[in-house]
């Protein structure tokens, strides 16, 4: 039996300096994720970091991540959307908190609020995404969260903007969860189907981002 691996039990802070507090929970490849989403938050004028951020630099940073689309076309038209976010659809969602039906009664959602939502630097339904993966992480044993775990739980919730992206790109959220949260030797039998079938894998390779 795995011993509990201990959880963040305080709020996440302002993405500002989240290193600190994350570091511990997280490995390398999903902090440059965390990282490389604060930065696209701030580039883009944005109040928080969100979902869809998340999906952006899971997509980007971490192998693992990119590879679990398994249809190298389809991850494509899914960044594409990601970039078009600060011209086109996304405009609206800098108006509006994202909220997440499957993490509304998180604490760490809780938590993060605040008054108007904002506080934290984090959407609540990205704030949900992240003690989620930390809790997926604590229960196969592991002390820190994959960027696979962030990426099923992400796709899993159906009104989090990265679900919604997903689906505008032709992706199936739910079946792309169950692909990320799928042990490594299903993964594995998947990606040589994938390969049979004439897709491109994923390069190899660790980001060197940092906070």
């Amino acid at each position: 039996m795995h011993r509990p691996v201990p959880i963040p039990q305080q709020p996440l802070r302002p993405p500002a300096a989240p290193r600190a507090e994350l570091a511990p929970f997280l490995t390398p490849s999903l902090m440059a994720v965390v990282t490389g989403a604060r930065r696209r938050a701030l580039r883009d004028g944005d109040r928080q970091i969100d979902t869809a951020h998340l999906l952006h630099s899971l997509i980007e940073s971490d192998p693992e991540a990119g590879a679990a689309f398994e249809d190298g076309r389809k991850r494509a038209r899914v960044l594409g959307y990601l970039v078009q976010r600060s011209i086109g659809y996304g405009l609206r969602w800098q108006r509006s908190v994202e909220e997440s039906a499957a993490g509304r009664l998180l604490p760490a959602t809780r938590g993060a609020e605040g008054q108007d939502g904002r506080a934290s630097g984090w959407s609540p339904a990205a704030t949900a995404a992240l003690e989620e993966a930390f809790r997926r992480a604590a229960e196969r044993g592991d002390t820190r969260a994959r960027g696979l775990d962030l990426l099923a739980v992400v796709a899993a919730d159906p009104e989090s903007r990265a679900a919604e992206v997903l689906r505008r790109a032709g992706v199936d959220p739910a079946a792309l969860s169950a692909r990320a949260g799928a042990p490594a030797g299903a993964r594995a039998d998947a990606g040589t189907a994938a390969l049979a079938e004439g897709s491109v894998p994923w390069p190899v390779g660790e980001s060197s981002q940092q906070v």
